[in-house]
């Protein structure tokens, strides 16, 4: 009876390391996050991938196809600039994206943050510490 009641036991423990190592590479991959299409640039599309690191920070890569160059922006903008709301509800300034002529742009940074929702604003600075109201493009919130 004991013997049985170990064998069940044993066989429940590799049936959930089976599940574990079946599963560990799917929690592993990165979350992509579309933006949600702007009134301010319509042709653009694009998505934010999260994944962390060996560390546990969080990389953040971004798309983005047809995105208007800075120039055409009405009034007359500088820079884009990549903000990010974090889990602890700060919005962080995490770059500036660099115009593209080819109108396809990528944004990678790594913050020690979990990211909760991404958005693009057109800046006269890329210095600046409070986004301004020319919100391009954004995400929903994707991280509880």
């Amino acid at each position: 009876m004991e013997t049985t009641r170990f064998n069940i036991k044993i066989k429940n423990i590799f049936l959930g390391f089976l599940t574990l190592m079946i599963m560990l590479p799917f929690s592993l991959q990165a979350q992509k996050i579309p933006f949600i299409q702007s009134s301010v640039a319509p042709a653009a599309e694009g998505y934010v991938k999260i994944k962390a690191d060996r560390n546990n920070n969080k990389v953040i890569k971004i798309h983005i196809k047809n995105f208007a160059e800075i120039e055409k922006m009405e009034p007359e903008m500088k820079t884009y600039v990549v903000w990010m709301v974090t889990d602890r509800e700060s919005t962080d300034n995490i770059g500036r994206i660099h115009s593209s002529n080819r109108l396809n742009v990528t944004f990678k940074a790594v913050s020690s943050f979990q990211p909760i929702k991404i958005f693009i604003t057109a800046e006269l600075n890329e210095n600046v510490q409070m986004p301004s109201e020319k919100i391009v493009l954004t995400t929903d919130n994707f991280w509880e």
